[in-house]
């Protein structure tokens, strides 16, 4: 099981980037996925959530109304579309899957299940986002 993230790189304030999230081993069609960002000497920080449907998403203040989640499960493939780019957006970007869920499950848990990266059992390598000013 694998999770590789791509799409980072180099763009000024205001800019945009897509980054994207192909998983393999096993289709996640029945695992809630999220996308968190580590900036250097930083702990790691939620971004955002997309439910094993796409059909709910939670997002940090920081990020509302610029970045957008998404997940094409056909293609087996998250995104995460960052529009207005700023300099302290400047991280590497992982993403994170949980495991595949039970009809019962996918719904349990609360928003701020979510947000705590020990809610997701596998882990993308990371892709790095630099913005500059």
């Amino acid at each position: 099981v694998q999770l590789q993230a791509s799409g980072g790189g180099l763009v000024q304030a205001g800019g945009s980037l897509r980054l994207s999230c192909a998983a393999s081993g096993r289709t996640f069609s029945n695992s809630n996925m999220g996308w968190f960002r580590q900036a250097p000497g930083k702990e790691r920080e939620f971004v955002t959530y997309i439910s094993w449907s796409g059909g709910r998403t939670y997002y940090d203040d920081s990020v509302k109304g610029r970045f957008t989640g998404s997940r094409d499960n056909a293609q087996n493939t998250m995104y995460l579309q960052m529009n207005n780019l700023k300099a302290e957006d400047t991280a590497v970007y992982y993403c994170a899957a949980t495991r595949s869920l039970g009809a019962d499950q996918k719904y349990r848990y609360s928003e701020n299940y979510y947000r705590r990266s020990t809610s997701y059992d596998y882990w993308g390598q990371g892709t790095l986002v630099t913005v500059s000013s």
